[in-house]
């Protein structure tokens, strides 16, 4: 009995890292960024270049024309 109580009192104490405030505010843009839809992630890219057929001018392109949308749009002053 007495080792199972050793085993329990020398447990490794984790500590989590932290952050700092600009950190902190990095990361909240990032979440309202994300959650207004102007984040691309991973499987929107991927949908991208898969409907432009993988052409790196195609893809520029692409986002050529959408971006004076877009910024349009946000911000209510064309590029």
């Amino acid at each position: 009995m007495r080792n199972l109580k050793l085993s329990f009192q020398h447990r490794e104490v984790t500590t989590m890292k932290q952050i700092t405030n600009k950190e902190y505010e990095e990361r909240q843009k990032y979440k309202a960024e994300k959650a207004k839809g102007h984040v691309l992630l991973p499987d929107t890219v991927r949908f991208i270049c898969e409907a432009n057929g993988y052409d790196a001018e195609k893809i520029g392109q692409h986002f050529l024309e959408i971006l004076p949308k877009i910024t349009e749009h946000e911000e209510g002053l064309p590029l």
